[in-house]
């Protein structure tokens, strides 16, 4: 795991819904672990769990007692769920399913999903400062819990002391599995196992603890990795509580779908304030919201007034690969920060490029040494620095250049002295470091294009590595890293996702305590990248807007994220993309989150749980579908359904075609009373937008008023897309909705 360049989201790979319960015995060879829907009961008092428990066994065979045990030790029901689905888990046969559907309430049933695994220095690039603003405002984050669904955590880690900390609040309903010796204290007042009940919830890897850290870890001083990036470490809310719960293992990992669904259904029967998954559907596995668990159980979370922050995927940077696009969901993105750890390569003809290397060796190849691209005559570039190609060149004691996808310790088995990796055309200048097993540095796309075309300018190409450290201060950040995932949303297009992009790229945080194998070095800390990275950012801020201002819903703190969001880096220019063009807003979403704004946005938009059913009713789900997610009973039939693009979300995500489209907005204003705000937008070429009314004022905190937006295709261009920004401004205030628009 600590070898992985992207730490990976865990993925969700479904298969096909099996409706299908039997007398007969079946052959216990056949068992699979089925996520079972079934109606809540409409009669009797089902308050108690045993009450519930009871409800569901009555769908099982009659063969299988409450207690039954296959030939694995394993118990047939597996998990009874009381929030986030009406239904269970139980090991079943195909046969057993198949007849369940003869059961009066029973909805539908399917194998379950298998899942994968999707700071020194970010909060000070965020503007949190430990002794000023927000982060002492809001208090740190105080007695807010934040849940982490992930592969468990390190419990006697230094980020995870409680000195300072208060004791759980009162409404807290959570459980420590850490059985005997440290586990559970004032930071980390809960941690379950739903992945194997026998054993504790401890992280064998680091993922979770990573994850846990960046969002609450508590400060600790002297963090580094390697020597490099050395600082304090950090989470964004370092007075929040946490509460992990396992559901993924941490040694493949692979997540079950019933384990996490388990997870989520206890924590919010727990009572965490927000959600954390790094989590999600795989690529282009995507699944409408009545079939995705994932989405199901957010939207049971929110209705409890759980926050909830996952990340977007690490599919990028191809279109439609963005995940977890519900739009009850915050879904981030990845960025780049300002802090990177430069090596530089230094050619023979004197000509300098800079890249970056976690470098742990001792003996770094400073000198000149030969240079070579070893690619053959007969083989493509994706063959490069292969085992087959490195044996018929010689490249012992030279520096290697190669292409990404290699394997370092095929350059290393095959003599060579240190690694240059260049990306390819499609990941650009996105770079992501980590240890490795020979001195390597990775450079951009167009700096591997210079470095290949010096080699082929001279008979004898040199090159040496040059050390440069850890430097701050890169203007071109926040920047969008390639692997963070893109829009549009394949499930629903009328929602703009990702909604906002965090630090992801090279994030220092807690890890398990582990050894390096080439110095031989313990180290508590390390460094990996991903939307996995960015996800508890946006967690551990959530938990600072949540402290600040407890009495908003989910959505207003979503909102004031999105519409304070930066979308200029530090010089002051757009945000780039990892081609040097600006990033669009199916990357960058509303833009990089600035947490002191949106401490102070000015305007909301609000939604309320209810809201989502005219919206779900016109995705044309079905009324058992739209029950599925929301509980109750929904009829699309007696109410009015809503376009996608008509819910009051704080962004527009449009297909225009040659019919004016007018949508609704109310925003409610949680900044001083007696204030106007005037509108700002520059329609883009080919479009026309009007804003009605173009002013609007409030007299009072909490008052709410209600604009319109109309588009309207005003001639043919040569895009099929075009963007956007409506902002709302008064005085200090500048309140953003990034608006994308595809001509159909």
């Amino acid at each position: 795991m600590a070898s992985i360049l992207i730490s990976l989201i865990f993925i969700i790979s479904f298969s096909p819904a099996i409706a299908g319960i039997s007398n007969v015995q079946s052959d216990i060879n056949d068992l699979q672990t089925y996520v079972v829907y079934v109606q809540e009961p409409k009669h009797g008092n089902f308050s108690k769990e045993i009450d519930l428990e009871s409800w569901y066994h009555s769908f099982l065979p009659a063969t299988i007692s409450s207690n039954s045990i296959d030939d694995d030790h394993q118990s047939r029901m597996v998990h009874c769920y009381r929030h986030v689905i009406s239904g269970f888990a139980a090991r079943l046969t195909a046969e057993e399913v198949k007849v369940m559907e003869t059961k009066s309430g029973f909805i539908s049933a399917h194998v379950e999903n298998t899942l994968q695994l999707h700071t020194t220095h970010t909060p000070s690039f965020l503007g949190l400062h430990q002794n000023s603003g927000f982060w002492k405002d809001s208090n740190f984050g105080k007695g807010v819990i934040i849940g982490v669904v992930d592969s468990g955590i390190a419990p006697t880690h230094p980020s995870f002391g409680d000195k300072d900390m208060p004791p759980p609040p009162a409404k807290w309903r959570g459980k420590c599995e850490f059985a005997g010796g440290p586990g559970c204290n004032n930071k980390i007042i809960g941690a379950r196992n739903f992945l194997n009940k026998s054993e504790p919830p401890t992280d064998n890897e680091g993922h979770g603890t990573h994850t846990s850290s960046t969002a609450a870890g508590t400060f600790v001083n002297g963090a580094n990795i390697l020597g490099q990036a050395n600082g304090t470490a950090v989470g964004m809310a370092p007075l929040a509580h946490l509460a992990m719960y396992k559901a993924c293992d941490d040694y493949n990992g692979t997540c079950p779908e019933s384990s996490v669904s388990a997870a989520l259904d206890a924590a919010i029967e727990d009572g965490v304030d927000v959600l954390s998954l790094s989590i999600g559907l795989g690529p282009y596995q995507h699944k409408e919201f009545h079939a995705n668990a994932i989405a199901i159980a957010a939207f049971k979370a929110v209705k409890k007034g759980i926050f909830v922050s996952i990340s977007a995927g690490n599919w990028g940077p191809k279109p439609f690969s963005v995940v977890n696009d519900a739009p009850w969901m915050l879904t981030v993105g990845a960025s780049t920060t300002d802090r990177s750890i430069v090596t530089s390569v230094q050619l023979g003809n004197q000509e300098t490029y800079d890249g970056e290397s976690l470098l742990q060796w001792t003996d770094i190849p400073s000198e000149q040494l030969p240079l070579v691209y070893p690619v053959t005559k007969n083989a493509s570039a994706t063959t490069n620095c292969s085992p087959e190609t490195l044996k018929s060149i010689n490249v012992k004691g030279k520096v290697v250049l190669c292409l990404l996808s290699v394997n370092p310790q095929d350059v290393l088995d095959a003599g060579g002295a240190a690694m240059i990796l260049m990306n390819n055309e499609l990941i650009g200048d996105s770079i992501v470091v980590a240890r490795s097993v020979l001195p390597n540095v990775r450079v951009s796309y167009m700096v591997g294009e210079s470095i290949k075309a010096y080699i082929n300018s001279t008979s004898s190409p040199t090159a040496a590595l040059v050390v440069k450290g850890t430097v701050i201060g890169e203007k071109s950040a926040p920047a969008i890293v390639a692997f963070s995932s893109r829009g549009p949303s394949t499930v629903s297009p009328g929602i703009l996702k990702p909604d906002v992009v965090g630090p992801g790229v090279n994030i220092i945080a807690a890890w398990r305590t582990a050894v390096e194998p080439i110095t031989n070095t313990e180290y508590i800390f390390d460094i990996i990248s991903g939307t996995s990275m960015s996800c508890p950012h946006l967690s551990g801020i959530a938990a600072l807007l949540k402290s600040a201002h407890p009495d908003w819903s989910p959505a207003a703190i979503k909102s004031a994220i999105m519409t304070t969001a930066d979308t200029i880096n530090l010089e002051g220019k757009p945000i780039l993309d990892r081609n040097h063009l600006p990033a669009d807003p199916f990357a960058v979403g509303a833009g990089h989150v600035n947490p002191s704004k949106a401490n102070d946005p000015g305007l909301i938009y609000d939604i309320q749980p209810d809201d989502y059913i005219p919206y779900l009713c016109g995705l044309n789900y079905t009324d058992q579908q739209v029950q599925g997610i929301v509980g109750g009973d929904v009829q699309c039939s007696k109410m009015s359904s809503i376009a996608e693009a008509e819910l009051n979300y704080p962004s527009f995500s449009i297909r225009l075609g040659s019919s004016p489209q007018t949508y609704n907005r109310t925003v409610t204003n949680v900044g001083p009373a007696n204030l106007s705000y005037t509108s700002q937008i520059v329609a883009p070429e080919g479009v026309g937008i009007t804003i009605q009314p173009d002013k609007i004022s409030f007299t009072e905190k909490n008052q709410k008023v209600a604009y319109s937006v109309t588009f309207t295709r005003t001639k043919n261009t040569n895009t099929s897309f075009t963007q956007e920004n409506l902002s709302w401004i008064s005085g200090r205030y500048a309140v953003k909705s990034p608006i994308a628009i595809s001509f159909v």
